[in-house]
C-alpha cells in the first residue's frame, strides 16, 4: 500500500479522500490555489503545496506543477478526485512518465471512454443500444446543424469531453441551434480545453440511471448496483438515490452486466460509472461512461457499507477487488442532496460570500455530510459553488425520505444564498415522494417548487423580536439611566421592535410588542399571537429561544441587522428597523443592469444604440464555471455597454445603460 499520496483536487472531494487515507495510515499532500490557501482540505492534509493563482487554468489544471509537487513531497500516487484532471488522458500519461501511480483507469481506458463520441462508437460496435445521435469528428457548424435536423428536435448538444452539465444545451428548434452551439462550444473549451461536441436525441420523459462498476488489474469486475440521478436542473444532478425506485432484479442484472461488459471492453481498472437513459417502459440506452469517482458515490457506500475510495487505493496499489459479485448486497435506501451557494428565486444564480453561520444536522449513523467548508470560510467565484452533500440512509425509501426532510430542516446557513429551502420543497413534492421520477421532474413541478411566498407567521416575528430585544440589552452602556437589570418604577420594561422583508417576491413588515416579565422571561406579542420565552446566547450572533409553553427550543441568528429564523424547512430573513440607525438618502442609479456576481464578460450580443425588446439577450457572463445570459428587462434603447468582451467585472457593477421605451416604466434589474 502507498505511504503517501497527493490529491490533485480541492473542496469536499479532497477532504473525502483525505479522510479515508488517514484511516488507512496513508499520508496526504494537498495542492491549493491562492484563493484556497486557508481551505479545509489544506488544513486537513499532512502537507500542502501552492500551485498557482485562483483561476483553475492557472492552478488546478496546471499538470506540470502538480507533478512537480508530487515528486517534491515524495508522493507515490496521485488521486485526481472528480472534475479538473480526473478524466484527462494526458495527465494520466504524465503520471506514468514520472513513475507516479494515477489512482484511476489506464490511459487507454480514459482515451476510449473519456470522449463521449469515442465511447458511443465503441458501444455501437459492441451492440449496446444508443439513442439516435451524431458523434463524429467532423465539427463544421453546418454539418452539425444538418445532423440535428436529421435526428429531430428536441436534441442535446453535449461537450464530448464534458461532465457535470457543463458544455450542454437542449435545443428545441432549428432556429435556436446556431446560438446554442456557439455557447456550448465556448463553455466546453473553457471547462475542458476541448470544444468537440456530439448531438443526440433528447428523450423525455426519461430516467437517468447509472451503474457503479469496479475493475482490477487481475481481470476481475463487479457492479455495485445502481443510482437514480433523474432529478436534474440544467442537466446537473440535484438529488440522487440508491437503489433506483422500481428497479426489478432482472433489469438490475441486465444493466449491471452491460456496464461490466463496457468496462471489460477497455480493460478498465478502478472506479467507473456507466450512465444510461431509461424510458418509462424500462428500455435503456447507453449515454456515457465516467472514468472516475462520481459526486454521488456516497449513496452507493451507504447501501453497501463499503468505502469506494479505499477500493480505489487498493486497486491502484495492485490488489485484487475485495469482494466478488455474489458477495455484494443492497441494504436499505440512501438519498443525497447537493447543497449549493445559489439563489433558486433568481434563476439559481451562484452566490458568493462568507459563511457567517453554518450549522449542520446533528451527527448520526444515518446522516452523512461531505463538505469542504466550515463556518467562516468564503465561497469564491472561481470554483463550483457546492457547499456540501447531505446523505441520509433508511431501512427503506420512506424512512430515508423522512430523514432527509428532517436533516434539511435543521441545516442552517447565513452569508450566501442557498438552495436548502428549495431542496426541502423538492423532496416533499408529490412527484418525488411517489417516485414518479424523470429528468423533467423539476420543470413539471414548478408550481409546487416555486409557490408564491406565504405570509410570515406571527410567531416568527415574535422570535426575531425577542432575539433583537435581548441583544440590545446586552449592548447597553452601564449607566444609571440605561441599567440592564430591567428594574422599572411601577411598570414593566417594555417596548416595540419593528421588522421588514423586501425581496423581488415579497414585501412585508411587522411591529412586535416586547415586555419583561416578573420572572425575567420575555413576552412578545404580534397581532393575536403571543410568545413567552427565555433567550440564551450561544455565541455573539446565535441564540436559543426556549418557549415556556411546551418547552420548544428554536434557534435565531442575528447578523448585520438581519434576524435569521428557521421553521418548517423555511429560512426567514427579517430586517430589523433600528430606530437609531442613520439612513442615507443616496439615489440608486437608474437605467443600469447590474452584474449579479463577479465574473468575466464573454460576449456582447447587441449593438450599442439599438432598440431591444424585453427578454432579448444582451450579454453573456462566465462565473463559477458556467455561462449566464443577461437579458433586457424591458423594451428600450441600449445606450451603451460599460465593459468589453474579456473584461472581469465585480459583483453589482453596472453592465449596460438601457433607456426604457416607456419613460413612465422604470427599468428593472436584469436576470
Amino acid at each position: 500500500m502507498f505511504q503517501k499520496i497527493l490529491i490533485a483536487n480541492r473542496g469536499e472531494i479532497a477532504c473525502r479522500v483525505i479522510k479515508t487515507a488517514k484511516r488507512m495510515g496513508i499520508q496526504t499532500v494537498a495542492v491549493y490555489s491562492t484563493a484556497d490557501a486557508n481551505s479545509l482540505h489544506v488544513r486537513l492534509a499532512d502537507e500542502a503545496v501552492w500551485i498557482g493563482e485562483a483561476a483553475v487554468q492557472e492552478s488546478y489544471l496546471q499538470q506540470a506543477r502538480i507533478i512537480d509537487a508530487a515528486l517534491a513531497t515524495g508522493a507515490e500516487a496521485i488521486h485526481p478526485g472528480y472534475g479538473f484532471l480526473s478524466e484527462n488522458a494526458e495527465f494520466a500519461r504524465l503520471c506514468e512518465a514520472n513513475q507516479l501511480v494515477f489512482i484511476g483507469p489506464p490511459v487507454s481506458a480514459i482515451a476510449a471512454m473519456g470522449s463521449k463520441s469515442a465511447a458511443k462508437a465503441l458501444m455501437e460496435a459492441a451492440g449496446v443500444p444508443l439513442t439516435p445521435s451524431y458523434h463524429g469528428n467532423a465539427q463544421e457548424p453546418v454539418l452539425l446543424q444538418q445532423e440535428a435536423d436529421r435526428i429531430g428536435y428536441p436534441v442535446l448538444i453535449k461537450a464530448s469531453a464534458g461532465g457535470g452539465g457543463k458544455g450542454m444545451r437542449r435545443v428545441d428548434s432549428a432556429a435556436e441551434f446556431a446560438a446554442a452551439l456557439t455557447s456550448c462550444k465556448r463553455e466546453a473549451l473553457s471547462s475542458f480545453g476541448d470544444d468537440q461536441v456530439l448531438i443526440e436525441k433528447y428523450i423525455s420523459p426519461a430516467r437517468h440511471i447509472e451503474i457503479q462498476v469496479f475493475g482490477d488489474a487481475h481481470g476481475h469486475y463487479v457492479y455495485l448496483f445502481e443510482r437514480d440521478c433523474s432529478v436534474q436542473r440544467r442537466h446537473q444532478k440535484v438529488l440522487e438515490e440508491a437503489p433506483a425506485p422500481g428497479m426489478t432484479d432482472a433489469r438490475r442484472q441486465a444493466m449491471g452486466q452491460a456496464a461490466v461488459a463496457a468496462a471489460a471492453a477497455v480493460n478498465y481498472t478502478g472506479a467507473g460509472t456507466v450512465e444510461f437513459i431509461v424510458q418509462q417502459d424500462g428500455s435503456f440506452y447507453f449515454m456515457e461512461m465516467n472514468t472516475r469517482l462520481q459526486v454521488e458515490h456516497p449513496v452507493t457506500e451507504m447501501i453497501t457499507g463499503l468505502d469506494l475510495v479505499e477500493w480505489q487505493l487498493r486497486v491502484a496499489a495492485g490488489e485484487s477487488l475485495p469482494l466478488t459479485q455474489s458477495d455484494l448486497q443492497i441494504h436499505g435506501h440512501a438519498i443525497e442532496a447537493r447543497i449549493y451557494a445559489e439563489d433558486p428565486e433568481a434563476g439559481f444564480l451562484p452566490s458568493t460570500g462568507r459563511l457567517h453561520h453554518l450549522h449542520k444536522p446533528a451527527k448520526h449513523p444515518y446522516i452523512r455530510v461531505d463538505t469542504g467548508v466550515t463556518q467562516g470560510d468564503v465561497i469564491t467565484p472561481y470554483y463550483d459553488p457546492m457547499i456540501a452533500k447531505l446523505i441520509v440512509w433508511g431501512q427503506d425509501r420512506t424512512q430515508a425520505l423522512a430523514r432527509m426532510k428532517e436533516a434539511l430542516a435543521s441545516y442552517q446557513i447565513v452569508g450566501v444564498h442557498h438552495n436548502i429551502a428549495f431542496l426541502h420543497r423538492l423532496v416533499g413534492c408529490s412527484a418525488f415522494e411517489s417516485a414518479a421520477l424523470s429528468t423533467s421532474l423539476i420543470e413539471q413541478q414548478q408550481a409546487a417548487l416555486f409557490p408564491p411566498p406565504a405570509d410570515v407567521p406571527d410567531i416568527i416575528w415574535c422570535q426575531a423580536a425577542l432575539a433583537i430585544w435581548s441583544k440590545n440589552r446586552q449592548q447597553q452602556h452601564a449607566s444609571p439611566w440605561a441599567a440592564n437589570d430591567d428594574w422599572r418604577l411601577n411598570s414593566q420594561h417594555q417596548g416595540k421592535v419593528s421588522f421588514s422583508i423586501h425581496t423581488a417576491q415579497q414585501s412585508a413588515s411587522a411591529t412586535v410588542d416586547v415586555a419583561m416579565q416578573l420572572n425575567k422571561s420575555l413576552l412578545a406579542q404580534c397581532n393575536d399571537s403571543q410568545l413567552n420565552a427565555t433567550v440564551h446566547w450561544l455565541s455573539p450572533q446565535q441564540c436559543q429561544i426556549k418557549h415556556l409553553q411546551g418547552g420548544i427550543i428554536t434557534s435565531v441568528v442575528v447578523h448585520a441587522n438581519t434576524c435569521h429564523v428557521w421553521a418548517g424547512g423555511q429560512h426567514y430573513q427579517l430586517q430589523y428597523q433600528d430606530p437609531l440607525a442613520q439612513h442615507g438618502s443616496s439615489e440608486a442609479e437608474e437605467g443600469g443592469l447590474h452584474a449579479p456576481m463577479p465574473g468575466k464578460i464573454i460576449a456582447l450580443l447587441a449593438e450599442a444604440g439599438s432598440h431591444v425588446v424585453k427578454g432579448q439577450p444582451l450579454l453573456v457572463m462566465e462565473a463559477m464555471k458556467m455561462e449566464h445570459t443577461i437579458t433586457a428587462p424591458n423594451d428600450g434603447l441600449l445606450d451603451c455597454y460599460f465593459f468589453a468582451e474579456g473584461e472581469q467585472v465585480p459583483a453589482d457593477a453596472i453592465l449596460v445603460r438601457l433607456h426604457a421605451a416607456n419613460p413612465a416604466a422604470p427599468v428593472q434589474e436584469g436576470s
